[in-house]
């Protein structure tokens, strides 16, 4: 009868570990989610090409409407947009991240000052080992004039 008490002791340490386990592993892809997120809005704010493509999958789309139409742009066309070295006047922030397993869904803020203020949501899949943004869609409204901001 001593063996029934070790035992269900022995189950809800398992079970403690466990819970442990999933945590740290949650912590780990969302800490890689937020690098390849990262990988992009810092490589498009200092010109860094290559660190955009480790963050895009190769055969990524980006979508937005203009004048009411959807617009698609190839990746590669959008990466080539940016010089390495060249940098850009960009403020990025990550506002959420949403994953389940192998996908994800993620939001950011970028601001280019006097200009714009862009929010993208991407679509991220993890295969290979990797998080990578498969697609992007974006809008955009005015940058608020200095009377406008309260």
């Amino acid at each position: 009868m001593k063996s029934l008490p070790i035992l269900a002791i022995c189950l809800m340490l398992c079970s403690g570990l466990s819970a442990q386990t999933q945590a740290e592993n949650s912590k780990s892809e969302f800490e890689q989610i937020t690098a390849t997120l990262m990988d992009y809005i810092e490589g498009t704010a200092n010109g860094e090409p290559e660190r955009l493509r480790k963050a895009f999958h190769p055969s990524f789309n980006l979508y937005t409407v203009t004048a009411d139409t959807l617009m698609t742009r190839s990746g590669e066309a959008y990466i080539k947009g940016f010089k390495p070295g060249e940098k850009a006047n960009r403020i990025g922030r990550i506002i959420s991240i949403d994953y389940e397993k192998d996908a994800a869904t993620a939001k950011a803020e970028i601001v280019v000052p006097n200009w714009r203020i862009f929010t993208d949501y991407f679509l991220l899949m993890k295969y290979q080992g990797a998080w990578k943004i498969v697609q992007k869609s974006y809008t955009w409204r005015p940058y608020p004039k200095p009377d406008e901001k309260k």
